[in-house]
C-alpha cells in the first residue's frame, strides 16, 4: 500500500489535486469557526448539540451549527435544491430534455440549482433568524437581522462554490467531501465524550468494544453493498466491415446493488428535517406536539426515515438507469442477452432484474441507516457516528479511492482495489 501511495504522489497532476482538496478542507474548517456577528452562542449550544434533528445537522456541519458560525446551515440548502431539481426533471419535459443533452444540459441544470440554493438559503436563514434564534440575538433590530441573514446565506453559497472547486480541481465529489469532512471533524469530540463516560464509570469498556465491533461489521457490510453488482451477460454478434471483422465477444451489463449510493440517505434526512424545523418556529401546542412526534430518533421518525430511503433509492435509480435506453443501445451495437430477443423483451427483463436488485439494496441501505438509531435509543449511548454518517464516510471514501485509481491506471500504475 505504501508503494501505491508513493506512486500516486509521484504523479504531479494527482499530487496537485490531492493537495488542493486538503487545502479546501482547511478552508472549510477555518470557516466553521468564524462566528455570525450579534449572536449569544451560549444560549444555542446545548440545544443544537442535543439528540434531535438539529444535533444531526450539527454533526454534518462539523459543529458549525452549535457554534453558530457562517457555515451553520451547512450545505443543506444545496441538497434540497438538488432534490427539487431531480423531482422537476420528472414532471417538466424541458428539464428532462436538458438532462439528456449531456454536459451542456447538465451545466444549465447546475446553474438553476445554484440559483435555487441561494433562494432556499435566504429563506432558511430568514426563518432561523426570526424564529429559532431570535431569543439569542444580542441587539435585536433591522441591521442585526440583515447581517445575520446575509452572513448565513453567504456561508452556504461559499460552501457550494467550495464543493464545485473540489469537484473541478481536486479529487472526488466536492459536495460529498464537504459533508464527509464535517462528519469526520466531529470524531475527536465524540471520542472524548466516550472516554470521559468510561472514566467516570457511566459506560463499560466491554460495551464500547461491542459497539466498535458492531460498527466494524457495518463498515464491511456497507463496502459489500457498495461494491456488489448483478452482471447481465451480453453477446455481440460478428459484423464484417470491409476486410475487418467486428464484434463476436461476450461482455456484461453491471447492475449495482446500491445504484444510488448515499444520495437516498441524504435526501431522506433533508426531507424529514422540514416538519420539525418549521414546527420550531411556531409556538403552538399542535406544532410542539408535531416536533416531538417527528423528533430525530423517535419511532415515527425512524419508520419514515426507513421508508423514505427505500423510496428515494427507487426514485434515484429510475432517474439514472433507463432499461429501454440500455436495451436500445445494446441492440444498436448488435448485442443481445442470451435467450432473449433484442428490444422490448430485453428492456422488460432488465427492468424486472433491476427491481429485484434495487429492493435488496434499498432495504439494506435503510437498515444500515436506522440500526444505529435504534441501538442508541436502546443502550442510551452517545454513538460517535450514526448509520447515516457511516454510510456517507464509507461511500465517499470508496468513490474518492476509485477516482485516484483511475488516475493511476491511466498511467499504468496498480490501484488500491484489485
Amino acid at each position: 500500500m505504501l508503494d501505491i501511495i508513493r506512486s500516486a504522489w509521484r504523479i504531479t497532476e494527482l499530487r496537485t489535486r490531492i493537495l488542493f482538496t486538503l487545502g479546501m478542507f482547511i478552508v472549510f474548517r477555518l470557516g466553521s469557526h468564524v462566528p455570525v456577528p450579534g449572536i449569544d452562542v451560549a444560549q444555542l449550544q446545548e440545544f443544537f448539540r442535543g439528540d434531535n434533528l438539529f444535533g444531526f445537522l450539527n454533526v454534518i456541519g462539523g459543529g458549525a451549527l452549535s457554534n453558530f458560525t457562517i457555515f451553520a446551515m451547512s450545505i443543506t440548502p444545496y441538497i434540497n435544491a438538488s432534490i427539487i431539481m431531480q423531482l422537476l426533471q420528472v414532471v417538466i419535459p424541458k428539464l428532462e430534455e436538458l438532462a439528456k443533452e449531456g454536459d451542456e444540459g447538465r451545466k444549465i441544470i447546475n446553474r438553476y440549482i445554484r440559483y435555487l440554493t441561494v433562494v432556499l438559503g435566504f429563506i432558511t436563514a430568514t426563518a432561523m433568524t426570526f424564529g429559532l434564534i431570535r431569543g439569542a440575538i444580542i441587539n435585536p433590530g433591522f441591521l442585526s437581522y440583515v447581517t445575520i441573514i446575509f452572513s448565513l446565506t453567504a456561508g452556504t453559497a461559499f460552501l457550494m462554490w467550495l464543493g464545485e472547486q473540489i469537484s473541478e480541481k481536486g479529487i472526488g465529489n466536492g459536495i460529498s467531501l464537504i459533508i464527509f469532512a464535517g462528519i469526520i471533524a466531529s470524531f475527536p469530540e465524540g471520542a472524548a465524550v466516550m472516554f470521559e463516560r468510561i472514566r467516570v464509570g457511566e459506560t463499560s469498556i466491554l460495551s464500547v468494544l461491542a459497539i466498535g465491533l458492531f460498527f466494524l461489521a457495518l463498515v464491511v457490510f456497507i463496502i459489500m453493498l457498495t461494491q456488489g453488482e448483478r452482471r447481465i451477460p451480453v453477446q455481440y454478434s460478428k459484423r464484417v466491415v470491409g476486410r475487418k471483422v467486428y464484434g463476436g465477444q461476450s461482455t456484461h451489463i453491471p447492475l449495482k446493488v446500491n445504484q444510488a449510493g448515499v444520495i437516498p440517505v441524504i435526501f431522506a434526512s433533508s426531507i424529514l428535517m422540514f416538519p420539525p424545523t418549521l414546527a420550531q418556529f411556531v409556538n403552538h401546542p399542535i406544532t410542539i406536539r408535531i416536533a416531538e412526534v417527528l423528533d430525530w430518533g423517535s419511532p415515527i421518525n425512524t419508520i419514515l426515515y426507513f421508508a423514505f430511503i427505500i423510496f428515494f433509492t427507487y426514485f434515484y435509480t429510475a432517474v439514472q438507469f433507463n432499461p429501454v435506453e440500455v436495451s436500445q443501445n445494446v441492440k444498436k451495437h448488435g448485442g443481445f442477452i442470451p435467450g432473449l430477443r433484442p428490444g422490448r423483451p430485453t428492456a422488460e427483463y432488465l427492468e424486472r432484474i433491476m427491481s429485484r436488485v434495487i429492493l435488496v439494496g434499498a432495504v439494506s441501505l435503510a437498515a444500515i441507516a436506522t440500526l444505529p438509531i435504534i441501538l442508541q435509543n436502546v443502550t442510551d449511548l452517545n454513538l460517535i457516528f450514526s448509520g447515516t454518517g457511516l454510510i456517507i464516510i464509507v461511500g465517499v471514501s470508496l468513490e474518492t479511492v476509485k477516482q485516484i485509481e483511475s488516475h493511476l491506471l491511466v498511467r499504468h500504475y496498480q490501484g488500491f482495489l484489485k
